[in-house]
């Protein structure tokens, strides 16, 4: 039957197949529509960033303290990187170590960052996406996650082969399909289906606060500051979400970028890419954070509240197998739709920069990718014991695999690959050569002293409190 279903998608895909790209005297392809790209470079930023990760996150930082400083961070930090790494894939319209390599030779280290820390990212991103996958398909054969759903949850994920066998299903479908070119209409299918799952938020956030007791105890703690919780490390937890979920650091927008028209107004659609992202985070906080107060859920279980909570508030809804069904298959196409991009990102390096081609390109980072998702899946069962070690000032921390790759990349790697993109346009490219990029010579304004102020001193910053943050020097 599952072989079945990713035939007939395939045999639509073709039958739909117009190329939403048209090829221009360079070769490159370029995006149709400007509300398709701003769609695709929302869907590759919208995922589990948002859905899975922020509301625990936003639990754990403090509720309304979290969010401020994560809006804040997001106005000062996402909209000016989005717009230099879009205005760098654009300027070279090539692969993302490559991209850097036509401005400065010796600067294509920086995409190598990129490439490794979204390789090691997909890593357990695609075994999250394959719990996603469990849990649609339980919703569409039953509905039936059992009286307790945590204990469920918990036999899933710490089983040495079921996440495995899922989480193969959609890192086969993913290469397969970018391997005969699913690109071409990934532009119609997420101009549907990034509004849906913005709609079924809505739907599950209304009936959260009004159906639910103990719903606004939540709402409160998610909306209303306690700022003598703030400390250095809720920041830096906000600005790495931020990173995480925006996409900023892991070539998403340089490659993105690269196909961009130059007719595009690439400061306003950074705009409309950050509100996007921004808005599909704070949805999910709105539906979960108070859902899982109502419910009485431990809000701290981390990766596992969205299975816990939207599951529990499903089962008790009308029809809430069928919104069910809905919902989980929305954020798997939210899931895929941002691993076509994260997927791509490697795949054009290696196909471009290594000379592996299209195909090559596609098996190799598929083997990377799938060699890490077997380990970082037993590490939830079989390897749970199995630990590594981080050294901060304090001494040796060790966590297990999953913490670990979640750390060194988005505390390290993301942040440190944002810190060189700002050297990079600031002092290598320079001011005057990226305002000619960004504005298309002038014609979507001038590039202000704030602009640079945000990029030679605040993110820097920023990037910096997270780094010291992670190795224990400031709390």
């Amino acid at each position: 039957m599952l072989y079945g279903s990713t035939f007939s998608i395939f045999l639509t895909i073709k039958k739909i197949g117009v190329d939403i790209m048209s090829t221009n005297t360079n070769q490159t392809r370029q995006w149709n529509s400007r509300f398709g790209y701003i769609m695709v470079a929302a869907g590759a930023a919208i995922g589990l960033g948002n859905i899975w990760k922020f509301p625990y996150l936003a639990y754990q930082g403090g509720g309304g303290i979290f969010l401020i400083v994560y809006i804040i961070i997001i106005a000062l930090m996402a909209h000016p990187m989005v717009e230099m790494e879009t205005a760098i894939g654009r300027r070279s319209a090539s692969d993302t170590v490559t991209c850097y390599e036509n401005i400065n030779k010796k600067w294509g280290f920086v995409g190598w960052i990129s490439n490794i820390c979204t390789l090691m990212i997909n890593m357990y991103y695609v075994v999250v996406g394959g719990w996603v996958l469990k849990y649609a398909f339980q919703y569409i054969i039953n509905g039936d996650f059992g009286s307790d759903k945590e204990a469920y949850y918990t036999n899933f994920i710490s089983s040495d082969i079921e996440p495995i066998i899922w989480t193969f299903i959609l890192l086969a479908f993913v290469s397969v399909m970018l391997l005969f070119g699913i690109t071409n209409v990934v532009e119609r299918l997420t101009k549907f289906l990034m509004p849906a799952l913005f709609v079924f938020l809505i739907i599950c956030g209304v009936w959260a606060l009004t159906v639910t007791d103990g719903a606004m105890d939540g709402l409160k703690y998610y909306l209303l500051p306690d700022f003598s919780r703030f400390t250095f490390s809720v920041f830096a937890q906000a600005a790495t979400q931020v990173l995480f979920s925006v996409g900023i650091g892991w070539g998403i927008f340089t490659t993105l970028g690269a196909n961009i028209p130059k007719s595009n107004n690439l400061r306003s659609d950074a705009i409309l890419v950050s509100i996007c992202d921004t808005g599909a985070a704070v949805l999910a906080g709105f539906v979960i954070i108070p859902s899982a107060f109502a419910a009485g859920v431990d809000v701290q279980k981390g990766p596992g509240l969205v299975f816990l909570v939207m599951t529990d508030i499903f089962s008790k809804l009308p029809g809430g197998r069928l919104i069910g069904i809905c919902f989980f298959l929305a954020l798997a196409f939210a899931v895929i739709s941002s691993l076509f991009t994260f997927f791509e990102i490697s795949i054009r390096t290696f196909e471009e920069k290594c000379k592996f081609g299209r195909k090559k390109g596609t098996l190799a980072v598929a083997a990377i990718i799938g060699a890490g998702n077997i380990i970082v899946s037993l590490g939830f069962g079989a390897l749970s014991d199995f630990t590594l070690p981080w050294l901060d000032v304090t001494g040796v921390t060790r966590y297990g695999l999953y913490d670990w790759l979640d750390c060194f990349t988005g505390y390290l790697l993301l942040p440190l690959g944002c810190w060189l993109v700002c050297l990079f346009v600031a002092k290598v490219w320079g001011f005057k050569e990226y305002e000619k990029e960004l504005t298309n010579n002038g014609k979507y304004g001038r590039l202000t002293l704030y602009d640079k102020v945000l990029t030679i001193v605040v993110v820097p910053v920023f990037m910096v409190i997270v780094i010291l943050n992670v190795f224990g020097f400031i709390k």
